[in-house]
């Protein structure tokens, strides 16, 4: 027999943790990586981000809105990570 959750916890902290893994993931490979090499360094952190958005979203345990937390997730982690390479290439031109 299953227990009802008393308190379950909220699915919303999960996508907020995904934005902030690409946020961070975006901002180490436009400083750390050479530029030549950003982009493919970039689609493969958004790969790593995608994953880690189903893990999480996994991890919460609801099936009620996965895919809409996952697709959440994934696309605002591509938004943020385009958002952050634009600014990385118009810093590139401007030097």
């Amino acid at each position: 027999m299953s227990q009802p959750a008393l308190a379950p916890r909220n699915a919303f902290v999960g996508v907020l943790v995904v934005w902030a893994v690409a946020f961070l993931a975006a901002i180490a490979v436009g400083i750390f990586v050479a530029e030549e090499w950003r982009v493919p360094w970039l689609l493969v952190a958004f790969g790593g981000v995608v994953l880690l958005s189903f893990a999480v979203q996994l991890r919460y345990g609801r099936t009620e809105g996965f895919i809409f937390r996952v697709g959440g997730s994934a696309l605002g982690a591509l938004l943020l990570m385009g958002v952050i390479s634009v600014g990385f290439g118009l810093a590139a031109l401007v030097a």
